[in-house]
């Protein structure tokens, strides 16, 4: 695991090219978690999906994981596709979703496989993916 890559804990401030990664659910009710933080950073009420100001929405609360996996691929395209932003991603769906980190971290195995420098994950997730 390459320490550098590794999304802090608990994020308390960005800098201008750092994007906060967070779960959210479809109607954009961002009411608790990391999503409640997220507005601080520009995420927007009624918006529960892609970029807004320094924030970037993954619905995570409409189903199983299988529901999710659009969402994280379409942001990990996107990602490859801004590679003048940083991509901090918080431990998405481990909180009021109700996931853990085992479910979700398959997810994001692509960024790993294919090394792609600007997302970075939550130490939990890089250690699901290394069993």
């Amino acid at each position: 695991m390459n320490n550098k890559r590794v999304t802090s804990v608990w994020i308390e401030k960005l800098e201008p090219h750092e994007v906060f990664v967070f779960g959210s659910n479809l109607a954009g009710m961002h009411g608790g978690g990391a999503a409640a933080l997220a507005l601080k950073w520009g995420a927007v009420m009624g918006q529960g999906i892609g970029l807004h100001g320094q924030t970037y929405a993954i619905p995570t609360m409409q189903g199983g994981v299988e529901t999710i996996k659009p969402y994280v691929d379409e942001f990990i395209s996107f990602a490859r596709n801004h590679h003048e932003l940083k991509f901090l991603v918080t431990e998405i769906g481990c909180g009021i979703a109700g996931f853990r980190a085992e479910q979700i971290a398959p997810l994001f195995k692509t960024v790993i496989e294919h090394d792609i420098e600007n997302i970075y994950l939550p130490a939990s997730f890089y250690k699901a993916l290394s069993k």
